[in-house]
């Protein structure tokens, strides 16, 4: 009896730490096929550019394929849901974007807690913005664009990538703090907004840095101000809107996220191949190219950024009472 009692607590021992080895086998072979980033944007725009390098340098670095895998649709919605629903082995992953903090407030009905249904990995690049008006607008500054303004309200038309885009609530982040009424004019993407703006039919509008910086440079388009902080080594001679409406801020990120219980080891495993990136100099060059700087930290570190994002769009949203169209 002894004997069988002890065998059977042997057993069961045995038995209770089965479902603890898969996860570290997986965790030490990782990864032993290709990953998928899904990216919530069509191929060819700026986040799916920065999907394309993220994989690149993985692939690279961890000795395995990292492919991505374009879902657009819903506002990155529906990739978004394809990740959450996705086994958490680490290998579905999702570039995370502004888009992801905004839509938490912006759609009313989402199927997901961003927030609780996601892992954070790494943050990858931040790109300020640029705000720029069509040459024909009495306006070299933001003082004077702002004073502009309140002497035309509902008459300057603002255009964007479309409504809740993260230059959109750029924009109306700018119109709360400094008091002015401009006329919002969604486009399907910055592209169409630009080639507007150039001719005349939009006033203004807020920009990734390298989409427009081909266009202030042919003098096609004039920049007042970035959206950072601080000045930007892309548009060294401008200053930030902050100068003039100190506290503003408007800049964009991507970065790396796994689906909920994706395992630890695995989540570090991607951080640490994701920050090694920022000390490698063809890396860092090629985020430059893109007009932004890399984003070192911990998954905690990243998970920090999407939360402050997430509080401080919800407030815009709110206040410009902005709908999912």
């Amino acid at each position: 009896m002894r004997l069988r009692r002890r065998n059977f607590l042997r057993l069961a021992a045995g038995a209770a730490a089965l479902p603890v080895l898969p996860r570290a086998v997986r965790a030490d072979t990782y990864p032993s096929r290709p990953v998928h980033i899904l990216c919530g944007f069509a191929a060819g725009g700026a986040a799916d550019t920065v999907a394309r390098l993220t994989a690149e340098w993985l692939s690279e670095r961890l000795g395995q394929q990292f492919v991505v895998d374009n879902r657009p649709g819903a506002g990155t919605n529906i990739a978004t849901e394809a990740v959450v629903q996705a086994a958490p082995d680490g290998y579905t992953l999702l570039l995370v974007t502004g888009a992801n903090a905004i839509n938490i407030t912006l759609y009313q009905h989402l199927n997901f807690d961003f927030l609780r249904d996601m892992t954070p990995v790494a943050g990858v690049i931040r790109v300020p913005q640029v705000m720029v008006v069509n040459p024909q607008v009495p306006a070299k500054t933001v003082a004077e664009f702002i004073a502009y303004a309140k002497a035309n309200p509902g008459k300057i038309n603002m255009g964007s990538g479309g409504v809740g885009s993260t230059l959109h609530v750029a924009g109306e982040l700018f119109k709360m703090m400094a008091g002015v009424n401009l006329v919002h004019v969604p486009y399907r993407g910055d592209a169409p907004a630009l080639v507007d703006l150039m001719g005349g039919q939009i006033q203004v509008m807020f920009d990734l840095t390298a989409a427009a910086l081909p266009f202030i440079k042919a003098g096609k388009i004039r920049a007042l101000a970035v959206t950072s902080a601080t000045r930007t080594p892309s548009l060294p001679d401008l200053p930030p809107i902050s100068d003039v409406l100190p506290g503003y801020e408007a800049t964009s990120f991507e970065g790396i996220a796994a689906p909920k219980d994706t395992p630890v080891d695995i989540v570090d495993k991607l951080n640490k191949a994701i920050n090694a990136g920022f000390t490698d100099a063809k890396f860092k060059a090629r985020l430059a190219d893109l007009g932004g700087d890399g984003m070192p930290g911990t998954p905690g570190d990243f998970r920090k950024v999407i939360a402050d994002e997430t509080e401080k769009w919800g407030k815009v949203v709110k206040f410009a009472r902005l709908k999912a169209e």
